[in-house]
């Protein structure tokens, strides 16, 4: 039920991705509410053809905020949602929607535990956005989000509406999140080997990733994703026909010396497969590796 034509917006974490929707927004005349855990004066979106600037500060002390709103974009890790759960008390009324922006699969059941039985629609994110040294973030792709077609998905279409950001609406979300799911699993491969894209130029690499893929696609299949055999050679194409020097979320993690998303991009393949009895004998090899690379010890 879409409770306004102009929705208060929140956005929780403004990392790459939180600042790419919290710049559209501020371009379009509906500057967001921004909340996370370093009080930036300004937040600057930089592209081809420009850059946005976002007024601050960044808030950073939930309980200095004084009034909720109706839709919450949630741009935090799967890793730092205990951590950002304080900013959904004070910002969450009974009637706010929660979007999740995260990776994964699982973004209802990592995040429901924290709200007072808000609704909490998932999405997936289309668009490579990287936070460079200086704190600003390069968006080197459209803002395209996609979300399930559930009532409550209006708020984010009202919000969002008119912005360089689009929505497109999944009738088969399950099948949509796996794919990305897919892309993000064997995006992994770079944290082991610390080398972005133009790795899998390597015909060694495209053989393995693409084993990895396949053994992720069963796994998916019997989850509920309706994909073709064709997938797999679909995402190493993409990856071929991506720029060398293109990161991923996980891989500047692992450089910053941050928790990784192992669990959520790539454990998820191993936990399900085990549940569906699915022998999943790259997950057994890369998910250990991820996870003692996350989370040590040594």
């Amino acid at each position: 039920m879409m409770m306004s034509e102009n929705p208060t917006v929140a956005v929780v974490g403004p990392g790459a991705i939180g600042t790419t929707l919290a710049a559209a927004l501020h371009e379009a005349g509906r500057t967001p509410t921004v909340c996370g855990r370093t009080a930036h004066e300004r937040l600057e979106l930089r592209f081809d053809s420009g850059r946005i600037v976002l007024p601050g500060p960044v808030r950073t002390d939930p309980t200095e905020i004084k009034n909720t709103v109706d839709l919450v974009l949630v741009a935090v890790k799967s890793t730092q949602v205990e951590a950002a759960a304080p900013w959904f008390s004070a910002l969450c009324s009974d009637r706010t929607i929660v979007c999740v922006l995260q990776n994964g699969v699982e973004q209802k059941a990592l995040v429901a535990p924290y709200l007072s039985g808000n609704p909490v629609l998932p999405s997936v994110v289309w668009f490579p956005a990287q936070r460079d040294p200086d704190g600003s973030v390069w968006l080197r792709g459209k803002p395209r989000l996609t979300l399930p077609d559930a009532p409550d998905t209006g708020v984010v279409l009202a919000a969002l509406r008119g912005t360089r950001c689009s929505v497109d609406i999944a009738a088969d979300f399950t099948s949509v999140a796996w794919r990305k799911l897919l892309q993000n699993a064997v995006a992994g491969l770079m944290v082991l080997t610390g080398r972005r894209a133009g790795m899998f130029s390597r015909a060694d690499v495209t053989k393995l990733s693409l084993t990895y893929l396949r053994e992720c696609l069963e796994v998916a299949r019997a989850e509920g994703a309706t994909l073709g055999n064709e997938v797999p050679q679909e995402i190493i194409d993409g990856f071929h026909a991506s720029p060398p020097d293109l990161g991923t979320s996980i891989l500047a993690d692992r450089q910053g010396g941050r928790p990784l998303e192992w669990d959520s991009r790539n454990g998820v393949v191993q936990r399900c497969g085990r549940l569906h009895g699915i022998p999943t004998p790259i997950s057994d090899l890369v998910v250990p590796l991820l996870a003692a690379a996350s989370d040590g010890p040594g």
